[in-house]
């Protein structure tokens, strides 16, 4: 009896694939599943120069947001500028600033839902930014916490599939 169950568990060991892609989809997970940010929404104390710019003015952390996400394109100063007012003069300045992490979303690929950015972006603000900024630099090797570039850096865009879950 027992060499019957010993070969019925080589037939099973037999047929469990070796590679990760496989172990997924033996499991029944998709394989093209979405990469997670790589930090916490709350982790904001990780990095305590970003953590302080971001509490006492965040719109200098989004201005850096959207000329990364943009690219270059949009101004640090034009960015932050037009947060500062939306948020100082309406206090809708949340809605710009949840455009840009929707960006992000979608450049990098991570998961979450629309309504979860939303969320973060109307209830703890401050803490959405950090985190997309902490995003930013992880997979832009150019940015530091100050806003500069560092120079000399050849930059590497990060695969999600390479990131840790």
């Amino acid at each position: 009896m027992s060499s019957m169950n010993q070969s019925s568990y080589q037939k099973i060991l037999a047929t469990v694939p070796s590679n990760e892609e496989g172990l997924l989809a033996a499991v029944g997970q998709d394989t093209d599943a979405s990469a997670q940010w790589s930090s916490g929404l709350c982790n904001c104390c990780s990095d305590a120069p970003l953590c302080c710019i971001t509490c006492w003015c965040p719109c200098i952390t989004f201005g850096r947001i959207a000329e990364a996400v943009d690219d270059g394109k949009t101004s640090c100063i034009a960015s932050g500028g037009i947060h500062a007012l939306l948020t100082y003069m309406t206090g809708c300045g949340w809605i710009y600033s949840l455009a840009y992490r929707y960006k992000i979303r979608e450049q990098y690929m991570l998961g979450s839902s629309p309504f979860q950015d939303c969320l973060a972006h109307f209830c703890c603000e401050r803490c959405a930014l950090c985190q997309e900024y902490r995003e930013l630099q992880l997979r832009d090797s150019t940015l530091s916490s100050t806003g500069e570039k560092k120079p000399g850096v050849e930059v590497v865009p990060v695969p999600p599939t390479q990131m840790t879950r």
